[in-house]
């Protein structure tokens, strides 16, 4: 996403290079002349939201106030109160400390928020930020990921207090794009992360293992999600039934592992863990992840297997566990639904869209780096465990898209959604909208 550039910056080849830098050079108009989505699953879309600068996350306050908290790639967390005011003095403001961004192709930045399960009483909120690299860097990487606690302020629930900063891990980056960086508690109470596998194309490259990949890689924190306990002893504590705890040459902050660039994950009420995979050449993806999942970067990607010499694909990783295919894919040319960078979204719990429902709704960002024309898509599993996805039509627009980048997803305390979006491929300018979906 230039971005959102998270997902279109995020596919490292000579091609995407190009078509990035068509798109910095394109003054951007409406979308390609393409068929319409016609089918019966329609939504939509209301405005609740402009001027925002690459909008990447959304979350509701955790309290009964209706506030929506919406994160601006650039360093900004912006509250957007139960009436609809978009209020001009952030809730946190961390552009000081984020990385030099470039304007387009972008994946660094301020990525994910999310609030402590418990931020009622102990006010205790946690981000993703790209920083530049400190002298424990490794020389010549690029940036680094950094997970932070902050506290609200306890006499103005509008603001949080920027000096109350502590970090919790710090994730060194060796390339500038696939950092993930999606935070977010689980059914469980513990912390997840999704960290991308370091950047640059093919799993390779400066920072990655030679042999492996860091998708494969249990010594690095890169390409895989990862589970963390901060309510024990600082900075956290690794939970007990961590996969790899006790594994000899294993990070025990695994949790699944074999990720390109996740691209945004969501858990829904019954606890499934869905993480969409942006690929690099060929396929999308997005899989149902379980605790010590392995989901095949860079052994495959999709269902296909990358980088083969003869053609053949192992079935399993270096130490003999099974590869899990995703539940869906897609392809960037070919047949069907075709993208170019997947945008993770949430299985639909809310109300005010009967056609959702019991449906996985998610996006991508575009059909064309050049254009605005991200698409929404839903899915939904039938008897037999398989899943199956549509186009989402916009009934509000003739195209029957949103005609916007689409940068990710929010969710409501009520279970509705919302889709960030931008008519920019990159962090620059304020054409950053969010949308509530409603039914037809």
């Amino acid at each position: 996403m230039q971005h959102p550039a998270p997902f279109y910056a995020a596919r490292s080849s000579a091609g995407a290079a190009l078509a990035i830098t068509l798109a910095a050079l394109v003054v951007i108009g409406g979308c390609p002349r393409r068929t319409p989505p016609d089918g019966p699953l329609a939504v939509r879309l209301q405005r609740i939201a402009t001027g925002l600068s690459a909008p990447v996350d959304l979350v509701p306050a955790p309290d009964s106030s209706g506030r929506l908290f919406i994160v601006e790639q650039p360093g900004r967390i912006r509250v957007l109160t139960a009436e609809g005011e978009l209020r001009d003095t952030p809730f946190l403001d961390l552009t000081e400390k984020i990385v030099a961004l470039r304007p387009f192709g972008e994946e660094r930045g301020l990525t994910s928020m999310t609030f402590h399960p418990a931020y009622a009483s102990n006010g205790r909120l946690f981000v993703c930020y790209s920083a530049p690299p400190s002298a424990e860097t490794t020389e010549g990487f690029d940036s680094q990921s950094i997970i932070a606690e902050f506290r609200v302020n306890p006499a103005d629930g509008n603001l949080a207090d920027p000096a109350s900063e502590r970090v919790i891990l710090r994730i060194a980056q060796p390339q500038a794009n696939h950092n993930g960086g999606q935070i977010a508690f689980g059914k469980d109470g513990y912390l997840y992360i999704g960290s991308g596998d370091g950047g640059a194309a093919g799993d390779a490259g400066l920072g990655h293992d030679i042999e492996l990949g860091n998708g494969q890689d249990k010594r690095t924190l890169l390409g895989k999600i990862l589970r963390i306990d901060v309510d024990g002893a600082q900075p956290y504590v690794i939970p007990a039934d961590n996969p790899f705890v006790g594994v000899a040459g294993a990070a025990p902050e695994i949790f699944a592992l074999g990720f390109r660039n996740p691209w945004r994950f969501s858990v829904d009420s019954r606890g499934r863990l869905f993480v969409a995979d942006v690929g690099q050449a060929e396929q999308e993806e997005v899989n149902l992840v379980e605790r010590g999942g392995n989901y095949g970067w860079r052994i495959r990607e999709g269902v296909l297997c990358f980088g083969s010499i003869d053609g053949t694909c192992p079935s399993t990783d270096v130490d003999g566990a099974p590869l899990i295919e995703p539940i869906l894919s897609y392809g960037h040319a070919g047949e069907g639904p075709l993208g170019k960078a997947v945008i993770g979204g949430y299985f639909y719990e809310g109300s005010a869209v009967s056609v959702l429902k019991n449906r996985y709704v998610f996006g991508d960002f575009t059909a064309g780096f050049a254009s605005p024309d991200g698409m929404l898509f839903a899915a939904i599993e039938d008897a037999d465990g398989r899943w199956t996805f549509d186009e989402i039509r916009v009934a509000d627009n003739d195209t029957g898209r949103i005609n916007r980048f689409i940068l990710a997803f929010g969710r409501d305390a009520a279970g509705e959604l919302y889709v960030l979006a931008s008519s920019a491929s990159g962090p620059l300018g304020t054409s950053g909208e969010v949308y509530k979906l409603l039914g037809e």
